[in-house]
């Protein structure tokens, strides 16, 4: 019977490209779709399974409920309309049910307000879906986005068949999360004239819905434009007045609505202006503006009698006109009250306060310039605090936190095994520059540092100990105050624009500073060097008409990577400061190339890079020149065999043990197949950091501390994969009901964040190729910072927005009982607040810290880490961190 039926069903078709269906021969779509849905439900009757129906007709089940909804949906509308008609013709239910042939009740019910719009809110979310992909050509509709849009799975897979029908493609293209290499299926909604190909080649353009409902489908709301402000409200402050002095700052009239930044005293914003241009830089308040301005923006630019000349065009994207990630200021009814767009990747980022929570861990740039022995300290305190965060989570009782967790940070302590950075200093701090035109060149106002005191000032990148300048804290100075009030969220920082140009040509547009106590005088600095005095890069400006090529941002990049490396390995390697200033020369010329149209080549060749090249970066057996030195190889690409995800790991030994893909490609120059590879880093893939070390003390520092980091990973890694986790037991679900569905729904909630995830890492991982493709030598720490900004920037523009599972205290016992399976319970951790588990996996507290904390703690105190500090450091309360110190 069955074989008969799948036969005959074979000769139907299903959805066609017109959208009709072939039930019967003629008649209207109302008669296709009740013939249709009769069709399938007297198959159901016969006993066929959904499954065998689908199998018979050649689709999925998936297609054929998509079938049946669209289906019930058009003829559900075809009713509704057919008893509105009657209706107007005065018809009562009773004869309208008896003409239709249904139960005058169900006449009713078709009338009930919102039945029409449940009818409608399939095909409004197939026209949102259509007008989303018209627009961007690509959009993602994986696993998510139902939750996002705020409405059902089934809704949202039936809205992309009726799609399908028309034409649209839908496909599966993997990417490459950024950071952990690991691939994420991601599927893809796109207009008819794009196949697979063109999609996979195209994948950086496909974008998120940027829609959601509140009403289950039946209307979507989209994001909202920036106010734009006129340009007759604002003033400029050209070079010729001073503006060069206070470069990239925007003052703002106090108590203008349209133009706030809240209740902070200053921020990092966009500014559009006429809607065609915008102002980039730091927004401060300022009460003596001119009569009738608003804002006053101050630039190095000359005057050419066009306003407009002094600031940037917008961006031909309506969702990101900037080219900034920002985030804007609403008002109680959600609406954009301000024309402030704040830069940072989540509210409250790009504020005042945002800057003092940035990382203050010193990276190879910074301390491979310094002396070895503070490298040295600074790199074993860090050692300490790794090997006691491993013996807190060795000693987890649940055994499948205990392997989550330990896996996570052996994979951490891979990534900081090239990384390699170190702990901060005593007395550090991240800090936004701001000017105060009356400063001295000696002189900084600190608010949150001691008057009198004694700092340095560290800027990324910089090209030696030449520039960092060391200054003292003066916060008496009267225009600081009243610019800066001191205020307990006060994380910027004043200074004259001499001092600004000793770090390496900052600007107040948005850079930033380490700010380092410097009474012991652990920070080397050394004088400016003469010949960089008076140099401007701007010498190297290319003539109007000239054929000179112009710089793209990718050269830009590319040649930024190689002379940063070069200053890095030449330092390393004692270059002369005559030597020095030629590469820090080039490198000013290089890092304005793009923005000013500079012919950095003529550089290169007036400061004879080239030889400086041969001198220090040349390594026996290699072609050509490049990264020489530990520090500027760590990060240098490497091209290994396409593996699999999710390596095995050795039980003995706790390695990493990779299966190749065996994927085969076609080479690009000869075009015979070979292995498929894939991008890291050299420090990543060897066992023996030495291997990529000169042979300098400070290489030889860093290369041992790598070591022992990938020593400790994998000592990490074999503890956790012979931990064996806690059996599921089905009586502890019925027991924790509440708590196992009170998880659920948490799981679910952080889930919903995926698909908003995955076009995150789409938009960062391909900014990031992009860049090191086009800069194959980059800074190591400069490689970093870019992936680091351009996920969280991608982050903000699309909503990916991590909601942490937190687990009570009875939730926890649920799981201890092995009410959640291993499978869910590594769902839950895997989107869980990583101190909220070790909380609560830790034996109960001890109420003293253990012998190795108290060792690490006193030998911190010794170094003159404070002791909230040093607390900090070792995520301990400082009550505990006295008691412990204190016996």
């Amino acid at each position: 019977m069955i074989r008969t039926q799948e036969e005959h069903l074979a000769h139907y078709g299903i959805l066609r490209k017109s959208g009709r269906y072939p039930w019967g021969s003629g008649g209207t779509q109302d008669q296709r779709n009740r013939d249709f849905l009769s069709y399938v439900d007297g198959l159901r009757k016969e006993g066929l399974s959904e499954a065998e129906i689908a199998r018979g007709v050649g689709i999925t089940t998936t297609e054929l409920r998509a079938a049946k909804s669209i289906a019930g949906q058009q003829q559900k509308q075809s009713t509704i309309r057919q008893i509105e008609g009657y209706k107007e013709r005065g018809w009562s239910n009773t004869a309208i049910a008896a003409r239709m042939g249904i139960n005058e009740s169900s006449v009713r019910h078709y009338l009930a307000p919102g039945e029409k719009d449940k009818a409608n809110a399939l095909h409004v979310t197939a026209s949102m879906l259509k007008d989303e992909v018209d627009k961007k050509s690509m959009v993602d509709i994986g696993k998510g986005v139902e939750a996002q849009l705020a409405v059902t799975t089934t809704r949202l897979q039936t809205a992309v068949a009726m799609l399908k029908e028309e034409g649209y493609n839908v496909f599966n293209i993997k990417i490459q999360q950024l950071g952990t290499g690991q691939f994420t299926t991601m599927k893809v909604l796109a207009k008819p004239e794009h196949d697979l190909k063109y999609v996979q080649r195209n994948r950086h353009l496909i974008q998120q819905i940027q829609a959601y409902s509140e009403d289950h489908g039946r209307s979507y709301l989209k994001i909202q434009p920036p106010i734009s402000v006129n340009s007759k409200r604002i003033a400029i402050n050209y070079k010729e007045d001073g503006g060069d002095k206070l470069d990239g700052v925007i003052y703002v009239r106090p108590g203008v609505k349209d133009l706030s930044i809240g209740s902070r005293n200053y921020a990092q914003v966009r500014v559009m202006v006429d809607g065609t241009h915008y102002l980039k830089g730091m927004a401060v308040y300022k009460d003596d503006l001119p009569e009738g301005v608003d804002l006053v923006f101050n630039t190095n630019k000359s005057n050419t009698g066009r306003k407009k000349d002094a600031m940037k065009e917008i961006a031909d994207d309506p969702e990101s006109p900037f080219g900034s990630i920002i985030h804007q200021v609403h008002g109680e009814n959600g609406k954009v009250t301000s024309a402030m767009n704040i830069v940072g990747t989540k509210l409250g980022a790009g504020e005042e306060g945002a800057w003092d929570s940035w990382s203050k861990n010193l990276s190879t740039q910074v301390l491979s310039k310094q002396d070895v022995t503070l490298a040295q300290q600074q790199l074993d305190l860090t050692m300490e605090r790794r090997l006691t965060d491993f013996n807190e989570l060795n000693g987890l009782t649940n055994p499948t936190v205990r392997k989550d967790l330990l896996l996570k940070f052996a994979d951490e302590t891979d990534a900081a095994s090239v990384h390699l950075k170190a702990a901060a200093l005593p007395r550090t701090a991240n800090r936004v520059l701001l000017p105060v035109p009356s400063m001295k060149d000696n002189e900084i106002y600190a608010p949150s540092f001691r008057n009198g005191e004694r700092v340095v000032l560290i800027r990324h990148p910089h090209g030696g100990t030449f520039e960092i300048p060391e200054l003292t804290v003066n916060n008496k100075n009267p225009e600081a105050r009243r610019l800066m009030p001191p205020s307990p969220d006060m994380d910027a920082v004043g200074v004259n624009h001499r001092v600004a140009e000793h770090l390496s040509g900052a600007d107040f547009d948005g850079d930033t500073v380490l700010v380092i106590s410097n009474k012991n005088k652990s920070v080397k600095t050394t004088p400016a060097l003469e010949e960089l005095k008076g140099f401007d890069p701007m010498v190297y400006k290319i003539p109007e008409g000239s054929n000179i090529p112009r710089v793209t941002n990718g050269q830009k990049q590319q040649e930024m990577g190689k002379v940063s490396n070069l200053i890095t390995d030449m330092s390393l390697h004692g270059a002369n400061t005559n030597e020095l200033a030629r590469a820090v020369k080039h490198s000013m010329v290089v890092i304005d190339a793009e923005k000013h149209q500079l012919d950095y080549r003529q550089s290169e060749k007036d400061n004879g890079i080239l030889a400086l090249k041969q001198k220090y970066q040349t390594i026996p057996g290699r072609k050509g020149t490049g990264a020489a030195t530990l520090i500027s190889r760590a990060k240098s690409p490497i091209y290994v065999p396409e593996r699999k995800q999710n390596p095995k790991i050795d039980p003995v030994t706790g390695r990493k043990m990779y299966e190749l893909t065996g994927r085969m490609v076609p080479n690009k120059k000869t075009g015979e197949l070979e292995l498929k590879k894939i991008r890291s880093q050299k420090l990543a893939e060897t066992e023996d950091p030495f291997s990529l070390s000169s042979g300098t003390k400070m290489e030889i520092t860093y290369a041992t501390h790598s070591a022992k980091l990938k020593a400790l990973a994998n000592t990490a890694r074999k503890e956790a994969v012979n931990t064996k986790s806690i059996p599921y037991s089905p009586s502890a679900k019925k027991t924790y009901a509440a708590e196992v569905a009170s998880l659920n729904a948490k799981l679910n909630i952080a889930e919903k964040n995926a698909p908003l995830e995955r076009q995150a890492q789409l938009l960062a991982n391909h900014q990031v190729s992009m860049k090191r493709q086009a800069n194959p030598g980059m800074e190591p720490e400069d490689v970093k910072k870019i992936g680091t900004i351009a996920l969280n920037e991608a982050r903000l523009r699309t909503g990916a927005y991590k909601n942490r599972v937190t687990i009570t205290e009875a939730e926890w016992n649920a799981i201890q009982a092995g009410a959640i399976s291993t499978h869910k319970l590594t769902r839950i951790l895997n989107n869980a607040n990583t101190e909220n588990v070790k909380k609560l996996a830790v034996p109960k507290f001890h109420p003293k810290m253990t012998s190795s904390k108290i060792r690490q703690a006193q030998a911190m105190l010794d170094l003159g880490y404070t002791q909230q500090e040093v607390a900090d450091h070792l995520g301990v309360g400082l009550t505990t961190l006295k008691e412990g110190i204190n016996g």
